[in-house]
């Protein structure tokens, strides 16, 4: 996504705590401490104005961060298949045991990524990195989104976010459709711009780079204007 964005353009990326370099942090890992994670990440690497693009469970805490009274505010936020803050019906304990075992093992995975994440087939070295990314993660940051982070209410926070918003979601994602972020994101932040992209899943940065990059070049055009 870096080397898609305009050139020149800072970027920031880090692993979440319990994930991958960041993997040997010790938890817990909710919501709210990646959170406040986050907001050292900014307040350590972004001294100037910045943009938090966050993706799917990234999405809600770029939401949370986005909110808090106390934080430095983004110039604005573009959220890529975020989770909504308000968890739809289709969050049952039956769903999140079943999501808590999706990153169990290779297969595991290989399933998920080809089954329920994307809408084509990804390139092998694309889908290998993937599984390789899914698997480089402790037990309990595994398993605290499926099992809390997902089911876990923040509209009243989110409410409170009064910067330009850009949502993008997949066409056919079936992990967040257009009509749960329809229903239960953009209620809560109605001044937020939505958008969908044609043929897509849910990892969006992976299958639709291209159209993702330029969604962001566009957003921070309007943003400097």
């Amino acid at each position: 996504m870096a080397d898609r964005l305009p050139p020149g353009q800072a970027t920031v990326r880090f692993d979440q705590r319990g994930w991958g370099t960041s993997r040997a942090l010790p938890g817990p890992c909710h919501l709210d401490r990646l959170t406040d994670d986050l907001a050292r990440v900014v307040g350590a690497c972004a001294p100037g104005p910045f943009v938090l693009v966050g993706h799917s469970m990234g999405g809600k805490g770029s939401q949370l961060l986005a909110a808090r009274a106390a934080a430095r505010r983004p110039a604005g936020v573009v959220l890529v298949a975020p989770a909504p803050p308000e968890p739809p019906a289709t969050v049952t304990e039956e769903y999140r045991q079943g999501l808590s075992h999706a990153y169990d093992s290779p297969e595991t995975v290989r399933y998920a990524l080809d089954h329920v994440l994307t809408a084509a087939p990804l390139p092998e070295p694309v889908r290998a990195t993937a599984v390789c990314d899914s698997l480089a993660a402790g037990p309990g940051a595994r398993e605290e989104w499926p099992l809390r982070g997902i089911a876990q209410d923040i509209t009243r926070a989110v409410r409170r976010v009064d910067v330009p918003v850009t949502v993008l979601a997949g066409e056919h994602d079936r992990v967040e459709p257009p009509h749960v972020l329809r229903e239960h994101l953009l209620p809560h932040i109605p001044h937020a711009t939505p958008a969908t992209v044609p043929g897509a899943g849910h990892l969006l940065p992976v299958e639709r780079p291209d159209a993702v990059a330029t969604a962001i070049g566009d957003f921070l055009a309007r943003l400097r204007r």
